[in-house]
């Protein structure tokens, strides 16, 4: 590993010195064991601690098949699928290892007893294997997680659509936590040359994902002076949907939870926001009963920030706790789309908000390559910019899935893999000069205060 991560941080080094490196017999990744998934059985999902079930393991390098890359991972980061993954919830990820492990003899790699978690790398190309012709060896890049076979007619419109589409380092094996990863090349995208390693790895998944949600036809089709509604718009998804919302013309209103996560808003460029622990919001009397006269308040503060007009557009992703008042506070004719559920999977809501009012609730997961590579290229010109917050080295990514876990985050929390320090891999300083503060905003707020432990919608 000393000599892949010499060549990457030598200015001369060629395509042929990178192909012409060895490669290692292993690597450190970090995984999960299958023998462990009972390990938190009917313990409480707050009370399951990913340090104890994530491990920084040494692990062959595995066999490079057609269409596939190598990258040496410089760094990645941490989403909530790491920490559903991390917990086994809302079941075992080995089961996705066993089935995509039945497709081919080639997928048969994919099913081990332990799982190398992660979906965002940036990191430098060390191999190509056959029919790869985009990329070659000492190509800097970024990968996005969409995993796709398009053996089927299905997938061809939209690559989400693929029956065989799966999410790389959740729903396959060798994932962006770790020094080595493998990918298909149709994963791969330049790196946003003003950037560091750990910055260019933390826009990925979210960004993605945002993107198609919010932007992408395939989502809400947001337009210029669209009103939306963005919970937790200050996290990981969140914090890039609100960049999206104030670029392209539409008037954020972000939900908050605390006067700290307000500010950050208003320093992204946002003006409507609401902080709902101070407001007090309480969208269900108790585990089983939802209180409509707060979705009324809700809509009526709302209408308060946009003058008087409801929402077109409620960017949806914490799931049970909200779901009824989003349905409820949407525009008539409006859309709810949704990307997750981090407070719950089943969501409940009064039927007659939506027919009767012509409302669409629309799934959205992750983002096909086009998407993915039109949410990269933002980045990449300045428009968009990573919400890091904090860096973890690999030993600790059990801390950093918990503090996710916790939500003791802001934005994006990063994980340095190979690279030995933070601030390496710019290459365009002109650029980076000119969105500085942008670059740093959760990374200053970070140092400023660090974040005590707090529950519910971030």
């Amino acid at each position: 590993m000393k000599d892949i991560l010499d060549a990457i941080q030598s200015p001369d080094s060629t395509p042929a010195d990178f192909a012409a490196l060895p490669l290692p017999d292993s690597y450190r990744a970090v995984t999960v064991h299958k023998d462990e998934t009972e390990m938190f059985a009917g313990l409480p999902t707050a009370e399951k601690d990913p340090r104890e079930s994530l491990h920084v393991d040494d692990v062959p390098v595995p066999e490079l098949g057609p269409g596939e890359a190598l990258v040496a991972v410089m760094a990645s980061s941490v989403n909530y699928n790491s920490v559903w993954t991390s917990i086994f919830e809302p079941m075992a990820t080995f089961g996705f290892l066993e089935r995509y492990g039945r497709l081919s003899d080639l997928a048969r790699r994919h099913d081990l007893p332990y799982h190398v978690i992660g979906s965002d790398l940036a990191g430098v190309v060390l191999r190509t294997g056959p029919g790869v012709n985009s990329w070659r060896p000492g190509d800097e890049v970024v990968a996005h997680c969409l995993s796709v076979e398009l053996e089927s007619s299905d997938g061809h419109n939209d690559t989400m659509l693929d029956p065989e589409q799966r999410i790389w380092g959740f729903e396959t094996n060798f994932g962006g936590l770790a020094e080595i990863a493998l990918v298909k090349s149709n994963q791969l995208m330049p790196k946003p040359q003003h950037l560091s390693w750990e910055e260019a790895a933390a826009p990925g998944l979210v960004n993605s994902t945002a993107y198609r949600q919010l932007v992408s036809r395939n989502g809400a089709g947001m337009k210029q002076g669209d009103n939306v509604l963005i919970w937790g718009a200050s996290g990981g998804l969140g914090s890039y949907a609100t960049q999206f919302a104030l670029a392209g013309g539409a008037t954020p209103i972000c939900v908050v939870s605390s006067d700290r996560k307000a500010e950050l808003c208003r320093r992204m460029g946002a003006e409507a926001i609401i902080d709902r622990s101070a407001e007090g919001y309480t969208f269900w009397t108790d585990e089983h009963h939802q209180d409509p006269r707060e979705w009324k308040r809700f809509g009526k503060r709302i209408r308060e920030l946009t003058g008087g007009e409801d929402v077109d557009i409620v960017f949806e992703h914490p799931g049970r706790e909200t779901f009824g008042a989003s349905v409820y506070v949407t525009r008539k004719g409006g859309t709810i789309v949704t990307c997750a559920s981090t407070s719950g999977f089943t969501h409940e809501y009064d039927n007659r908000y939506l027919w009767m009012s012509l409302k669409r609730i629309v799934g959205s997961h992750f983002a096909n390559y086009r998407e993915a590579w039109e949410a990269n290229r933002l980045v990449a010109k300045g428009r968009i910019h990573p919400t890091l917050s904090k860096v973890y080295a690999l030993e600790d990514t059990g801390q950093a899935a918990y503090d996710v876990h916790r939500n003791r985050h802001q934005g994006k929390v990063g994980v340095l893999a190979l690279a030995p320090a933070e601030g390496l891999g710019v290459r365009d300083e002109e650029l980076r000069a000119r969105h500085l503060d942008a670059i740093n905003l959760f990374r200053d707020d970070a140092r400023a205060q660090p974040l005590a432990a707090h529950g519910g919608v971030h």
